[in-house]
């Protein structure tokens, strides 16, 4: 007799703890979705940085191969690579934290759905 009462009293238990619950798991991806679109706008100015240096590497590679100082040239070559590499690195970054924030959001919608 004790143990179908302890039974119903943990279920009631459980039962009112569930909306703090929900409420928490809201509020987490409300955080992480907030984390992800700064985490996306700096990617977005890392990009654009890298880029500019890479305009300007470019820049600076023509004007040494007018001059014909080719060694200088070559070290703009290198640095223009090293730049592409950083952007590709960003990009792939940008694109994980987009999938990061569609995930979450949908995640949070899910979550206010259950707590109603």
């Amino acid at each position: 007799m004790l143990k179908p009462m302890l039974a119903a009293l943990a279920a009631a238990f459980a039962l009112a703890m569930l909306p703090a619950a929900y409420a928490q798991d809201v509020k987490k991806d409300t955080q992480d979705i907030r984390q992800d679109r700064k985490d996306i706008r700096q990617d977005r100015k890392d990009i654009h940085a890298d880029e500019k240096a890479r305009r300007e590497d470019r820049r600076e590679m023509h004007q040494d191969m007018k001059k014909g100082d080719y060694k200088d040239a070559h070290k703009e070559r290198q640095e223009m690579h090293k730049e592409t590499r950083d952007i590709h690195k960003d990009r792939r970054e940008l694109h994980k934290d987009q999938r990061d924030l569609h995930k979450d959001k949908r995640e949070r919608r899910e979550d206010k759905r259950e707590e109603k």
